[in-house]
């Protein structure tokens, strides 16, 4: 019985791709560096922004900082509304709360822009908290942003609780605090990705997870 549903943002609830991609694009071409193919800056769709930029493109720490104020130039004006929710998300958070579920968004996204995504959306009708990252950078580990949101709820009972996200962080996350898990693969991790990271259960679609979590509640 799980009354406690965390939920991560992009990739889970909605598809951030133009937005992310081009707020990435427009960070590196400050240093230079042109972007043809805005496909090939998915892989920061999920992981922390600082983590990915010294991984894809060998920035050190500080550049990587100063990359990351770059992004949110753009990403505060545009790109956070190039977001689109998936199909069925709102269905199945409604049927969710009818059931009695207490949801709550636990994303690396800073938890201001987080707030004003699910605002502009209107998936904040849906959602009892809205959990994120620092803007300072200091917690945005998506185990650290697990841990945040489960004491700002007061969940003590752990196994009451249950983590959703497609991309293995979020996995790894839920893990790291003694939750278990179901990775949805409509966004933008794998089967094989999930599956290794130890994903308890898989989705392919809002409403197989909905059915998922029904079972789980």
């Amino acid at each position: 019985m799980k009354k406690y549903i965390l939920f991560d943002l992009d990739g889970t609830l909605t598809d951030p791709k133009e937005g992310i991609t081009s707020s990435v694009a427009y960070a590196l071409e400050s240093y230079g560096i042109r972007v043809d193919d805005k496909d090939s800056l998915i892989p920061f769709i999920g992981p922390p922004l600082i983590d990915s930029f010294q991984r894809f493109y060998g920035f050190d720490h500080g550049q990587a900082l100063e990359a990351v104020e770059k992004y949110r130039e753009y990403f505060s004006v545009k790109g956070i509304f190039q977001n689109a929710v998936y199909g069925g998300v709102p269905k199945m958070l409604a049927a969710l709360k009818e059931e009695g579920a207490c949801l709550i968004l636990a994303t690396s996204k800073p938890e201001k822009y987080a707030e004003q995504i699910a605002a502009h959306f209107g998936l904040n009708k849906y959602l009892d908290h809205i959990c994120g990252a620092t803007m300072d950078e200091s917690r945005n580990k998506k185990g650290d942003v697990i841990a945040y949101a489960l004491e700002t709820v007061g969940v003590t009972d752990k196994n009451g609780a249950v983590m959703v996200g497609d991309r293995l962080h979020d996995i790894e996350g839920a893990k790291a605090n003694g939750l278990s898990s179901i990775g949805v693969l409509y966004g933008y991790g794998s089967k094989d990705e999930l599956t290794k990271a130890g994903a308890d259960a898989l989705a392919a679609s809002p409403e197989e997870l909905l059915e998922i979590l029904k079972g789980e509640i």
